[in-house]
């Protein structure tokens, strides 16, 4: 239940923090990012797993779901759905909102760059 509580307190300061300025993500600019760091472990193919879980149609999605790729309990229990506020705050710093997530990347500290990845998660999908 800590966890929970310390995720949601992560989420509400993100929210009162940076809520208006998530429009501001450019997709084009999103997928260069996505193609130099997050193809190292991630893949924007649908079920199609790296060293991380694809990240086809992860915007909606909950933590822990996408099939062919063993999470870690920590994920799984997260209770996290994938929305662009939560990208945001866990893009930031991954172990500050999961910890014990499998993820190794210590985070993205440029907004505009989270923004802009979180911009083209969201083009991924059907």
């Amino acid at each position: 239940m800590k966890r929970v509580s310390l995720a949601a307190l992560i989420l509400a300061s993100a929210a009162v923090f940076s809520g208006p300025a998530r429009a501001g993500g450019d997709p084009e600019a999103g997928k260069a990012l996505f193609n130099s760091i997050c193809t190292l472990c991630h893949t924007n193919i649908e079920h199609k797993a790296k060293v991380g879980p694809s990240l086809f149609g992860v915007v909606g999605r909950h933590s822990g779901m996408e099939p062919g790729y063993a999470y870690s309990q920590a994920n799984i229990n997260s209770g996290i759905t994938w929305t662009p506020d939560v990208l945001e705050v866990y893009l930031r710093k991954p172990q500050a909102l999961v910890p014990g997530t499998k993820m190794g990347y210590p985070g993205q500290p440029d907004l505009q760059k989270r923004l802009d990845i979180i911009a083209y998660l969201s083009t991924l999908h059907h």
